[in-house]
């Protein structure tokens, strides 16, 4: 593997890490965003 192979491969991993980190903490807010939405909707 090459220098510029490997600095394209780096590049790849950061870009998908960030991408995942992105996705999760949308996943993450999203449900607590429907926790708060069914709490205040919540039959009391």
């Amino acid at each position: 593997m090459s220098g510029g192979e490997s600095e394209r491969w780096k590049e790849r991993g950061v870009a998908l890490r960030v991408f995942v980190y992105v996705f999760a903490t949308h996943l993450f807010a999203g449900f607590i965003w429907i926790l708060f939405y069914v709490g205040e909707h919540a039959k009391k």
